[in-house]
């Protein structure tokens, strides 16, 4: 028999409203995504017609379209949105970049086919590669030591990987990173071209690159097969939209729209749908202009900051090694390791003391995202705050010690959905020693498995996620009290 809970619950609460009403009326200098800053920089889309925004929350009627079957205003969008970005065919995405990216590798990818990607892809990689039971064949990325970051793929690394994996149905790249870091996607994409399989860009954080000279070449422009971009978090639209881009006919266009009606919802938000509209055409009138002004803010912080003591920012001078050829100015990667603070705990401190709002940390960076809709007022409350930090909390002669940040290896013995959908059972991290995983084991941002479904936890791999919990980084997928148990497959 079961027993009905009395939990006393007020109905009246709105608890994640009220938190949002709360946190904006802080009035948060704004480093982060998205780049609209809360309307700013897409103004057009706050009052359709003098009215409400809540007046576009419409759906499939009569002179709307319909975003799965698009024959009229959808088609017409997307078809601009292709022309402005030089893509053969776009497509609008109210699942985000994630929906877009499974919809390419279930599009590609049947069971068993091998697909190959960076060992430092986002974690909407897995959706695709369970959906479609893809086999992954991981690239070690580059890591910049000096920074203690990921970067992209040595063109040797992939030309090795293709040689031995010559039924591959393609590869996977990510352009930029989430620190704004690109590697020779041109050169990486003809290797891969010379075997005639496609090149799928997870360009997340690049749809702002074909509009000023001063970023990194976008994906397109680099011969890529499909792209998928975050507009929402460069662009200017609202989040949850992206695009799709296709280029060429290496991909079947009808196989990657099936996927898309397949994975995205059947109740698309015309708000999002919208706002891609809008973005589309204010990047297109005036995209220079708004990033040649973001530019020039990025630039003089990027000076001030400099000038703090014991602070380092990754520039152009940093690109001295294969897997970082470009760099986006307009993302500011600032390591604070010679502080001995954490990037964690100099984000806490420019929350909490400065009211300062930062895209990321990690254990020895901060990244600050100066986008459309930033203001000198914005980056002069980040130098402020850095600055005053330098003075009250910084240890400039106990730096942090150097720690391993990527994991180690792994033996990949199934492939992602044979483990997702295996037996499984709960263990502690300390006794997970030899063990296929089940699931996936993340640091979020930036959103990268360190373990994904299907490999096994070795001894090395046990010990460094324990070390990484021992210095209090956010790993995301533990379970239990102790948040030291996952899952494994049931032998």
């Amino acid at each position: 028999m079961f027993r009905r809970l009395k939990i006393n619950l007020d109905q009246k609460e709105t608890p994640l409203f009220t938190a949002l009403t709360q946190y904006i009326a802080k009035n948060y200098a704004y480093l982060h995504l998205p780049a609209h800053r809360q309307g700013k920089a897409l103004s057009e889309l706050l009052s359709p017609g003098g009215r409400s925004l809540l007046h576009l929350d419409l759906t499939e009627l009569p002179g709307l379209d319909d975003l799965y079957y698009p024959q009229e205003a959808i088609a017409r969008a997307q078809e601009l949105a292709a022309a402005l970005y030089k893509a053969s065919q776009s497509f609008f995405l109210v699942n985000g970049t994630s929906g877009g990216i499974q919809a390419l590798i279930l599009s590609l990818c049947r069971p068993g086919d091998e697909l190959l990607l960076p060992r430092n892809c986002h974690r909407a990689v897995l959706g695709g590669l369970i959906l479609s039971g893809a086999k992954p064949v991981y690239l070690p990325p580059v890591i910049n030591q000096e920074f203690g970051f990921a970067a992209g793929i040595a063109p040797e690394e992939l030309t090795r990987t293709l040689n031995e994996h010559r039924d591959c149905r393609g590869l996977l790249l990510v352009h930029p990173t989430y620190y704004g870091v690109a590697g020779d996607l041109a050169k990486l994409t003809a290797f891969v071209h010379q075997e005639n399989k496609p090149v799928l860009v997870d360009e997340a954080h690049g749809a702002h690159f074909p509009f000023h000279p001063a970023l990194p070449p976008d994906a397109l422009s680099c011969d890529a097969d499909a792209v998928v971009q975050s507009m929402h978090k460069l662009g200017g639209s609202l989040t949850q939209s992206s695009l799709l881009h296709l280029k060429g006919r290496r991909l079947a266009s009808s196989r990657v729209a099936d996927s898309l009606r397949l994975l995205q919802t059947s109740s698309p938000s015309y708000l999002l749908l919208a706002s891609l509209d809008v973005a589309r055409r204010q990047m297109a009138l005036t995209g220079y202009k708004l990033l040649d002004q973001a530019l020039e803010i990025a630039f003089q912080a990027r000076d001030e900051i400099s000038k703090i003591s014991g602070l380092k920012i990754f520039g152009a001078e940093n690109l001295n090694y294969q897997g970082a050829c470009f760099f986006d100015p307009t993302r500011i990667v600032i390591s604070v390791k010679q502080w001995g603070l954490t990037g964690y705990r100099v984000a806490q401190l420019l929350s909490s003391t400065y009211r300062v709002q930062v895209e990321m940390a990690d254990y020895y960076n901060l990244v600050a995202v100066v986008s459309l809709g930033s203001t000198r007022e914005d980056a002069q409350a980040l130098v402020k705050g850095l600055s005053e930090i330098w003075q009250k909390e910084a240890k400039i002669n106990q730096p942090l010690p150097d720690v391993p940040l990527y994991p180690p290896p792994v033996p990949v013995r199934l492939t992602p959905r044979e483990a997702w959908f295996a037996p499984n059972r709960l263990v502690s991290l300390k006794e997970s020693a030899g063990l296929i995983s089940t699931q996936e084991i993340t640091i979020s941002p930036p959103g990268v498995p360190l373990l994904f479904p299907g490999e096994e936890i070795t001894i090395e791999m046990r010990d460094y996620l324990g070390q990484l919990k021992k210095i209090n980084i956010p790993v995301k997928g533990f379970t239990g009290p102790q948040k030291d148990r996952l899952q494994v497959i049931k032998s």
